[in-house]
């Protein structure tokens, strides 16, 4: 594609030679001269003044300096819109491979493609165009949207329900058993974990994740919200609309999260927790059990609390060894005068 195509896709303004063939997309610093670039902050400005990049994608206001460059509001963004027209997701042919086993009941849409040693279950239904690579097996009572990725070794319980657009990354497990006992008489007895699964459009879950079904009811993950690697949500959990969670981060059951919320990395969440709309969750938090956080509020720390609070006891920590020194100090010195 020409520096023009990119700009056309972006809708953008373009500067310089509109016919330079783009053939790829890299680094400031690695790029060559038939590959695209993207300049976001004060320093990868300076980075661009040395930077061989054949077509730079910088912000509205970045100097005009002669190079074939592409203004727009978010470069960072636009770099990854570009990103996908470049490198296209490598598709599999669409069949059934010989190794599989695919259910006699099982409902299949045009151009699936459905890879070696996946096992699809009893009254399963898979939308057109999705991808199971190789090892997935999806349980009965299952239905998978139209254009889903499921990678290696993805394994979906029964009756679990996929949105469309949704990616599973490798050994994702959608629909386990929730933690969910009852101590009778010195004994931990199971609670049946009876309830579904829900996973909206766009949603995309990492590597290792787990997503429990719920004991009743439905454990529901919103549309457009991403898991990262080793994730758990924890039976009866209700994620919304484009949630960001980080790896390594917990959820007991029955946490309620709202839409737009961030959480960092190993964060972990007492049961029945509620997270409100545009909270901020900083990594390693721990919210107890039944909290609530207000909608746009950010916190830190175990247990969490605002993060003007979290900073300021922070601080408070980082002089304590010399207000022990103090102390010492000032109590010497009262020994002193009371041996006088």
């Amino acid at each position: 594609m020409t520096a023009r195509d990119i700009a056309e896709l972006l809708g953008a303004a373009l500067e310089g030679n509109a016919s330079r063939e783009i053939t790829g997309a890299n680094t400031l610093e690695l790029a060559s001269e038939t590959e695209v670039a993207f300049v976001e902050g004060a320093q990868a400005q300076k980075l661009a003044d040395a930077s061989r990049a054949g077509c730079l994608i910088v912000p509205v206001d970045a100097p005009a300096n002669g190079r074939t460059q592409i203004r727009v509001t978010k470069p960072r963004n636009a770099f990854a819109r570009v990103l996908r027209t470049l490198y296209p997701p490598d598709r599999p042919q669409a069949g059934v491979h010989r190794t599989a086993v695919v259910a006699g009941s099982a409902i299949v849409g045009e151009g699936v493609s459905i890879g070696p040693l996946c096992v699809i279950g009893e009254n399963v239904r898979i939308g057109d165009r999705c991808v199971l690579l190789d090892g997935v097996s999806v349980g009965r009572g299952s239905t998978l949207g139209e254009d889903c990725w499921l990678y290696s070794g993805v394994t979906l319980y029964h009756k679990v329900s996929v949105g469309n657009r949704v990616t599973l990354h490798a050994g994702a497990v959608i629909g386990s058993d929730g933690f969910g006992y009852a101590l009778e008489e010195g004994r931990f007895e199971k609670f049946p974990q009876l309830g579904v699964v829900e996973i909206g459009d766009d949603v995309e879950i990492g590597a290792n994740t787990c997503v429990d079904r719920a004991a009743l009811g439905s454990t529901v993950i919103g549309e457009g919200t991403k898991l990262d690697n080793l994730v758990h949500i924890g039976h009866n959990c209700r994620l919304g609309r484009h949630v960001v969670v980080a790896a390594q981060t917990g959820l007991s059951g029955g946490v309620v999260v709202e839409d737009y919320v961030v959480m960092g990395g190993q964060v972990g969440i007492g049961e029945k927790a509620h997270l409100g709309k545009q909270a901020v969750v900083g990594g390693q938090c721990g919210i107890l059990p039944s909290r609530k956080i207000r909608p746009g509020e950010t916190v830190w720390g175990t247990p969490s609390r605002p993060h003007k609070e979290y900073l300021e006891k922070l601080a408070l920590i980082g002089r304590l060894p010399r207000i022990v020194e103090e102390f010492e100090a000032l109590r010497k010195r009262v020994d002193e005068l009371e041996a006088s």
